[in-house]
């Protein structure tokens, strides 16, 4: 009896890196997950689109969300299918993701449905190459499991298409548009229900932690154009601390030039945890200070939490909901504090960020989560949440 994978058409492919069927996974930890996710912005912050999708092999899934900002106004299309026997379509429902030119073209759609009034598709072009980031190696505060084993890229583009919202049409086109996006694949947090019969792991009293990721697009006075990533993550107690940095400036020729400090001066709000400014005082491999002043364009951003980002309403990513689901929800106000917590602190924040050094202005996605007590910039640990 074969204890092998189905065949699907990537088994033609010279590919493979294990012993099986590209229809199967090395590891069978349920929570193994490969994801897409990106953003696009009119750079005015008169519209901006969100997506994600995710491929469960050990837990037989495919879902994916798309979903539209506007002014304090968030929509969401959420679709999940049964995986096989069609493991290499990347769709479900009304929601689709197409590879156009690997590595520098995609595009998003989400195609007329009955859920909401709402459509789009949206093309991907790079400006600078995808950079892979660090592996990610978090283990349980216990060290007994390795709770995310993942590998990411990201990108920093432009974005072309159009969206439809109840009746009103919106034009994106690669001059008026930033869009970025990433693709990770590994065992993650927060993949199906969570289990009951284990230990509980709240985020300890009085810790304060802080995660910025940020890729940004930045253009100089002739017209040449880069790329800025940041991903800092701080977690403090007292006199405790421990940071890890990583980004820098992304050239279009492939060239990187690394981040070797840097320091976040955020203005945040407390009710709902959105940044609305920030400075990154960062500095170069040589020394050379490099400040971003950066500031948030539009009302709210898109909160990923509707996207099932630390669960949403009792569902979560990667859940069974059989053949194919199709669900939604129009939120009305996503400024209110109430609201935020039901959809979450992290968003994809379209912000605009000033580069003196580099010569450049740009726009961006700043997504941020700032947890627990932050006196320095006025966040109290009672107003905290996920």
């Amino acid at each position: 009896m074969s204890t092998l994978g189905p065949l699907v058409p990537a088994d033609e492919t010279f590919n493979h890196q294990i012993a099986d069927t590209f229809a199967t996974v090395a590891q069978s930890d349920r929570s193994w997950t490969e994801k897409v996710c990106a953003m696009a912005a009119a750079k005015d912050g008169s519209v901006q689109l969100a997506f994600g999708m995710g491929k469960y092999t050990n837990r037989n899934v495919l879902d994916a969300y798309a979903g539209v900002s506007i002014g304090a106004q968030q929509w969401t299309v959420r679709a999940s299918r049964r995986l096989a026997p069609d493991v290499e379509r990347l769709a479900a429902g009304p929601i689709r993701y197409e590879v156009l030119e690997p590595l520098r073209s995609v595009r998003f759609t989400l195609d007329a449905n009955e859920v909401l009034p709402i459509s789009f598709s949206w093309t991907f072009d790079a400006a600078v190459p995808c950079v892979l980031e660090h592996p990610e190696h978090h283990r349980s505060r216990d060290g007994m499991r390795l709770d995310a084993d993942i590998v990411r890229y990201h990108q920093i583009g432009v974005g072309s298409g159009w969206a439809e919202v109840d009746g009103q049409r919106f034009e994106l086109t690669s001059d008026t548009a930033v869009s970025t996006r990433d693709h990770s694949w590994g065992v993650r947090y927060m993949v199906g229900a969570p289990v009951a019969d284990v230990e509980e792991a709240p985020h300890p009293p009085s810790v304060s932690t802080t995660v910025l990721w940020s890729p940004m697009l930045c253009e100089r006075a002739d017209g040449s154009r880069y790329g800025i990533h940041t991903y800092y993550q701080r977690h403090a107690l007292g006199d405790w601390h421990r940071t890890e940095l990583q980004g820098g400036v992304e050239h279009a020729d492939g060239r990187r030039e690394p981040w070797a400090t840097l320091e976040p001066e955020a203005i945040v709000r407390d009710d709902n945890r959105r940044l609305v400014r920030a400075v990154l005082h960062a500095t170069m491999a040589d020394g050379t200070a490099r400040p971003l002043s950066i500031d948030a364009v539009g009302d709210t951003g898109f909160h990923l939490g509707t996207g099932l980002y630390f669960g949403f309403d009792g569902h979560w990513h990667g859940e069974f909901r059989g053949d194919e689901h199709v669900d939604g929800e129009h939120i009305a106000d996503c400024t209110d504090p109430s609201t935020a917590r039901r959809i979450h602190q992290m968003r994809d924040n379209l912000v605009r960020v000033e580069d003196p050094v580099g010569g450049g202005v740009g726009y961006g996605n700043l997504q941020s989560l700032f947890l627990g007590p932050h006196p320095a910039i006025g966040l109290s640990e009672e107003a905290s949440f996920l």
